[in-house]
């Protein structure tokens, strides 16, 4: 039975919104209380979280939402693009016009790298089965993601390119 346009298939929708979402506040949550020296709480917020993840990626894989490698990144670069190009811009026009300066700030520095994103997929595209490796680092203020090397400070926030995280 086919899911398009039906019940089942908003719900699944859903449903991927809302574990995507309980995987990101719960890892946030974890690192509060690692800060406040609650491991054990840490512990049970990353292991929630990363049980909304089996969720997440089920629901998404029953949606059909998994496709090929190259598939995959064309819909990334699609959506990196629509982010910086205008859901970002829409956001930060109206943080600035309400007065909101924090919420500015992080639709600033989001937008800006999600053109990084994008760049990046395009790059990956552009490779696909060259077997070309490289690292990647990530500012943990703004994201900036960074290929090859972390830069000595991040363009977009400032942050000492020494605190990036190094993805593996």
């Amino acid at each position: 039975m086919a899911l398009t346009g039906s019940q089942t298939e908003k719900n699944l929708q859903e449903a991927f919104a809302g574990e995507s979402q309980a995987n990101r506040k719960y890892l946030a949550f974890a690192r509060k209380a690692e800060q406040e020296g609650f491991k054990q709480a840490a512990k049970l917020f990353r292991a929630a979280a990363e049980a909304e993840t089996v969720h997440a990626h089920a629901h998404l894989r029953v949606l059909g939402g998994i496709k090929s490698t190259k598939e995959n990144l064309k819909e990334a670069i699609a959506g990196e693009t629509h982010e910086f190009k205008k859901m970002y811009p829409e956001m930060l026009a109206k943080a600035k016009d309400e007065g909101q300066k924090q919420a500015e700030i992080s639709f600033d520095y989001a937008n800006q790298v999600e053109k990084i994103h994008a760049a990046l997929y395009e790059n990956a595209l552009a490779n696909l089965g060259k077997n070309k490796e490289t690292d990647y680092y990530v500012c943990p203020v703004c994201g900036l993601t960074a290929e090859g090397k972390a830069p000595d400070t991040c363009p977009i926030c400032k942050t000492l390119g020494s605190k990036f995280i190094k993805i593996s």
